[in-house]
């Protein structure tokens, strides 16, 4: 199977959620809440989730979608609800074809709720899951940096298709990473990557109608591990920089690593812009959430890389709505990636 219409409405779909986090992202007040969790929401978040079930549900109704919220809160704050309101249904395609493909916009703002819980589903191993997360990276969002609008598209337990909406990553695929990329937003940025199984990643700027024209990429090779660049997450409750920095010295490694929020961080090393990716364990009951590393996971592999977890096992996406049989990510070039899960295990084993 190609997956030629999925790849086509999960771009476009996420490409028309991205104009929306953008009008957010340039607001003062983003509509803030705390979940349960602690965990940070935007109006963004909401309003991304229901363009983009809308979408899925246009296109396959009988898909199931994993997503990240529920719009219980939107339920009981009904000024709320009405501001994701306004923001929903002005955010349209210029290109009328393809906002035609994505079913057209949504009709009201009872639609609008339905469709943010519509990502009710519990995952697992059978059938077609989309597993959506509208702004990873929401506090790299509040503070100005990198996030990300991912979807990826799940059938039987394994990634079909993924896609990366990255609106503050430079369009320029051979753009080295800096250690500000983490705060850049503006003129030549937006990148839209993308994968389906067996065939490829690509990347294209991320515009405000039609598709525009797409580039392949691929991991850069390492010939000298040493020089390698880093990546790594911003908050150390989500990766020990501690254990990075060990492993860092372990494998000869002397540049400071980059810091970013989000699968950017997937993105940036698919397209050989970085170079390895760590995502370590900080406690022993954390499990990483599927919607955070589906669409990243494939579309590195399909730009020549290896991904799995702390232990040197692939990713499994067939066990609900976490990775709750895996430990760590370790993302690397395939020639290096032996070399860097070695590091990994040589420093974690030693914190045991």
């Amino acid at each position: 199977m190609s997956y030629e219409k999925e790849l086509q409405i999960a771009q476009l779909a996420v490409q028309r959620a991205t104009l929306l986090t953008q009008r957010v992202f340039h607001e003062k007040a983003k509509g803030t809440l705390s979940k349960d969790d602690k965990s940070p929401v935007t109006i963004g978040d909401f309003g991304a989730q229901a363009l983009i079930i809308h979408a899925i549900k246009s296109n396959f109704p009988k898909d199931e979608i994993v997503g990240e919220e529920e719009a219980s809160l939107l339920r009981e704050n009904k000024n709320l609800s009405s501001q994701i309101w306004d923001l929903v249904k002005s955010a349209s395609l210029e290109d009328q074809s393809s906002e035609n493909e994505l079913g057209g916009p949504v009709e009201s703002e009872e639609q609008m709720l339905r469709a943010i819980d519509a990502g009710n589903s519990a995952g697992g191993a059978h059938g077609r899951i989309w597993a959506l997360d509208p702004i990873d990276g929401t506090k790299g969002f509040l503070r100005g940096g990198q996030y990300a609008v991912c979807l990826a598209l799940i059938e039987d337990g394994d990634v079909k298709v993924g896609v990366l909406g990255c609106p503050n990553l430079p369009i320029d695929n051979a753009a080295p990473l800096s250690a500000d990329i983490g705060n850049e937003s503006g003129q030549g940025r937006g990148v839209l990557f993308a994968a389906t199984v067996n065939s490829g990643a690509s990347s294209r700027p991320l515009g405000r109608g039609a598709l525009q024209k797409r580039q392949p990429i691929h991991m850069k090779s390492v010939p000298d591990i040493t020089h390698a660049t880093f990546c790594e997450s911003v908050e150390a409750s989500h990766s020990s920089h501690g254990d990075q920095a060990e492993i860092a010295k372990k494998l000869g490694i002397t540049k400071e690593s980059v810091r970013m929020d989000s699968q950017a961080k997937y993105g940036s090393i698919a397209r050989g812009a970085g170079d390895l990716y760590l995502r370590l364990p900080v406690r022993k009951d954390y499990q990483e959430k599927i919607w955070d590393h589906a669409a990243g996971d494939l579309i590195v592999r399909e730009a020549g890389g290896e991904v799995t977890d702390a232990e040197g096992e692939r990713l499994d996406f067939s066990k609900g709505r976490t990775l709750k049989e895996n430990k760590g990510v370790v993302a690397a070039p395939r020639d290096v990636h032996p070399q860097v899960l070695e590091a990994v295990k040589s420093v974690l084993s030693s914190k045991k």
